[in-house]
């Protein structure tokens, strides 16, 4: 895979498709491979360019304090440094958090920003996520047993068993994150501030959130619409936290409409 040197950190990235570039950042935890079942359709209209961000995949870990604004100064490094001045950015919770700061400190480098599950995180959960790896000390044990619960509805566990399993396996397949680059992602979640920021973002805005979705309530849904001026707000029925795996050509049809929409 293509790597390139952003300030401090060497960034591995891959990149597929033709067009606009967008820019996909990873959710808590996940390396670029995370969005592989959108990058075969955007990749069709667009150049599509997924990341790790700092302390997960292949890109460096280095020590020190996250935050989620840091990560935004990871990517705006990183457009630099691949001589991209402007861009589509997508970013599925942690990766929605890092986009807001982005397109609010960054206005002029993101072209349209798609945001999915962004809400204030749950800190009980987080701390427990973190107790867990603490403990059994394993990243990918704590995805699959710990975080998939919160991600995907029951049904989805009960109807399709074999589904979820290649998931699992799917994870297990990733290189796999070290326990301490895993806790300084999730403080930066659990720092994560941005709603003093959110006037300034002038990019046109996709929110969507999972009708059930326990871990980013649909409960600060409007406040958000409210706060970003050019934006548009979607509920996925019947799904919880990650509808890019519940509900994958629906999830695409509508992230896709709105990406082509603003597309040059």
């Amino acid at each position: 895979m293509p790597t390139v040197k952003v300030n401090d950190l060497t960034m591995n990235y891959e990149q597929q498709g033709n067009g606009e570039p967008l820019i996909l950042i990873p959710y808590l935890a996940a390396d670029y491979a995370c969005y592989a079942f959108q990058v075969a359709e955007y990749s069709k209209y667009f150049t599509c360019i997924s990341l790790d961000p700092r302390g997960a995949g292949e890109t460096d870990k280095p020590e020190g304090v996250y935050s989620t604004q840091l990560f935004a100064d990871d990517v705006a490094g990183f457009m630099e440094a691949l001589n991209i001045p402007r861009a589509h950015v997508a970013g599925l919770s942690l990766g929605a958090a890092v986009g807001m700061w982005l397109a609010a400190k960054y206005p002029s480098r993101v072209t349209s920003l798609s945001l999915h599950r962004t809400d204030a995180f749950l800190e009980s959960v987080v701390q427990g996520w973190q107790l867990m790896v603490k403990a059994g000390g394993s990243v990918t044990d704590l995805i699959i047993l710990g975080i998939f619960p919160w991600c995907l509805t029951p049904e989805l566990y009960a109807a399709t068993p074999e589904y979820v399993k290649g998931l699992a396996e799917f994870v297990r397949s990733r290189p796999a994150q070290p326990p301490d680059a895993f806790l300084r992602q999730s403080n930066a979640v659990l720092t994560h501030d941005v709603e003093s920021q959110l006037e300034r973002i002038t990019a046109p805005t996709l929110i969507t959130f999972g009708q059930r979705d326990q871990l980013t309530s649909t409960r600060f849904a409007d406040r958000i619409k409210n706060r970003i001026h050019d934006s548009e707000l979607w509920i996925f029925e019947e799904c919880a936290h990650a509808a890019m795996y519940e509900r994958v050509e629906e999830f695409n049809h509508r992230t896709l409409a709105f990406l082509r929409r603003h597309a040059a």
